[in-house]
């Protein structure tokens, strides 16, 4: 009998103040633990409602396999990336409250790009604490080929100049290890310099597109003020041996790499 996949996904979770503490202690943020009820940074929900599944339910790249046993379908290409994002904050999302994430598979779409064929899926991803809906968004992911060595490197945009602020960032493997423990990420991309290289082409270390994001939205909140809304996408990797440009101009953001490319182009509304 045919196993119909499902096409959405419910997730509870207690939203541990410590793990928050944790993260601030990752990226360097003097803060203690926060108390129950404490508004937490924008974004934060992604150290929460963890998938954990058991190694024979994982695929080659240490993420839950695609297919049979969970939301996302299988489109037939191996390599998978966090594309972008957009996300809507309807109120703060506050530790220590039970809250539940209900996930949706939004759309699906195959398409032919210049390197070969691409998968597209976007989920949504609904939160609430008790009956407040507290953060909509919605998650990009693109699927693709392996990495043709004889194909050049693909193309890169430069980023923008004339910021009004900057702040250079670094990276090392420790926080890569680091941030992916605590929102449960398996990607190898992240921790296995061998599988970066020889399976998925990468020079080092693939620094996370929700990391970048999430320095983007905490210096938006910083520089900005509370945000309503936020939407980043990125546009080449950053490696853990390069450091980057976090910039602002007005409400729009961007990283720039060491050598000009950008790397993620985000937009924040103000609340």
């Amino acid at each position: 009998m045919h196993e119909t996949q499902p096409t959405m996904q419910s997730l509870s979770d207690a939203v541990d103040p410590a793990r928050a503490q944790a993260m601030f202690a990752a990226l360097g943020m003097d803060r203690g633990v926060p108390a129950v009820g404490d508004a937490l940074p924008p974004f934060f929900h992604q150290l929460y409602f963890w998938d954990a599944r058991p190694p024979t339910a994982l695929g080659r790249d240490g993420h839950p396999r695609v297919g049979t046993g969970g939301i996302i379908p299988d489109m037939g290409l191996p390599r998978r990336m966090w594309a972008g994002g957009r996300l809507e904050f309807h109120a703060p999302f506050r530790a220590g409250i039970q809250a539940v994430r209900t996930t949706t598979v939004e759309n699906t779409v195959r398409k032919q790009g210049k390197s070969g064929p691409l998968a597209f899926v976007t989920l949504r991803h609904d939160i609430c604490q008790g009956t407040t809906p507290v953060v909509s968004e919605y998650q990009d992911l693109v699927y693709r080929e392996d990495p043709d060595s004889a194909a050049p490197p693909p193309a890169t945009r430069p980023a923008p100049e004339g910021e009004e602020t900057c702040d250079l960032r670094g990276f090392d493997a420790t926080l890569l290890f680091r941030y992916s423990a605590l929102t449960f990420n398996g990607h190898r991309i992240h921790y296995d310099l061998d599988y970066c290289r020889n399976v998925e082409g990468y020079s080092g270390l693939v620094v996370h597109g929700p990391l970048l994001a999430q320095l983007l939205m905490l210096k938006g909140e910083a520089e900005i003020g509370a945000l309503a809304s936020f939407s980043f996408k990125a546009t080449a990797p950053l490696v853990h041996s390069e450091r980057a440009a976090f910039c602002r101009k007005g409400h729009s953001l961007w990283v720039r790499g060491p050598d000009g490319r950008l790397c993620m182009e985000a937009q924040a509304t103000p609340a």
